[in-house]
């Protein structure tokens, strides 16, 4: 399995039932997070920086909160749903929003202590797998069968964006796993079938981009000197320096599929299953190409102060680094 693996192992597992009777998994997914003993040991699926803190999210509603860079871990003292969260993003220090199981999405004004329910669907567990917010008032989450979601006030109201069919397609059924934006502002969605959509609207209106593969496509980031570079089944990887009209495959020397791509000033550091590790320094040709002895299943990654990457497992937060 794949961040569909985890993420679907997680959020895709009970998505072909429609409709659930009271006291199912459905009614415990919407109960309020369950306080652990050793938080930083669940499975995690996304992190990102709120201001100088980190704030990682996972399975049952697990929020986690560092203030020392990684160091030391804390959870969230107030999270309302116990479904599974796949991907959180900040705006500011205060101001950030979490996605996942159910279709749930959260709040917070407060860096993450506290998370207010903004949507969820408990008639079909359609999962959200990533969200991306480009001001306090504009934002949009994608996820399961093309579900796309639009805000302009802060997430008070989500409505469902129409995503047009892609080519040769029948109509609109393809899975969107990241959203994010390049400097320009462009947004961009990796998808299946090697296919990215794209937008220089803020959202309104999508083209799809083939990368020229056929594989699906986990992770993607823009990078500080213009490339796109987008990553997923099988340790495929493609980069566009022309925003996305072109494509050219990179050989990252693995076969293990990749997870999340972050940038590093103008290198790239990826991670993924079977303990992947990856790393292309600022003008480089080439990667370098890690395997974990663990072969733990890496889901995320970010870059703390002194330019370390901070992982993110099936099994939490990892140390060792």
């Amino acid at each position: 399995m794949i961040k569909m693996f985890v993420a679907c192992a997680a959020l895709c597992a009970s998505a072909a039932v429609w409709a659930l009777p009271p006291g199912t998994v459905a009614d415990w997914a919407a109960k309020p997070a369950h306080a652990w003993a050793e938080p930083a040991h669940m499975m995690l699926l996304d992190a990102t920086r709120a201001g100088k803190r980190i704030v990682a999210v996972g399975e049952h509603g697990i929020v986690i909160i560092s203030d020392d860079e990684g160091k030391t871990w804390r959870q969230a003292r107030e999270v309302p749903v116990s479904a599974t969260l796949s991907a959180v993003t900040f705006t500011d220090a205060q101001h950030g929003w979490a996605v996942g199981q159910w279709g749930v999405i959260l709040a917070t004004g407060d860096g993450g202590e506290s998370w207010q329910k903004q949507r969820m669907d408990i008639s079909v567990d359609q999962p959200l797998f990533s969200v991306l917010f480009t001001s306090e008032k504009d934002g949009i989450a994608v996820g399961l069968w093309s579900l796309m979601l639009a805000t302009h006030d802060g997430g008070r109201t989500w409505t469902k964006v129409t995503v047009p069919k892609p080519p040769s397609g029948t109509r609109a059924d393809r899975n969107l796993y990241h959203i994010f934006a390049d400097q320009k502002g462009a947004l961009y969605i990796d998808s299946e079938q090697g296919l990215v959509l794209k937008s220089t609207d803020g959202g309104a209106n999508w083209s799809y981009l083939s990368t020229g593969g056929k594989g699906t496509l986990w992770t993607g980031v823009a990078l500080r000197d213009g490339r796109i570079v987008v990553g997923g089944l099988l340790g495929s990887l493609y980069q566009s320096s022309d925003g996305g009209a072109t494509w050219t495959q990179l050989n990252a020397g693995t076969r293990s599929s990749i997870t999340d791509l972050v940038a590093t000033g103008n290198g790239l550091f990826g991670v993924g299953l079977d303990g992947l590790i990856l790393k292309q320094g600022a003008g480089a040709k080439w990667f370098e190409v890690q395997q974990r002895e663990d072969r733990a299943t890496l889901t995320a990654a970010l870059i703390d102060g002194a330019g370390k990457p901070v992982l993110f497992s099936q099994d939490g937060v990892l140390t060792d680094r």
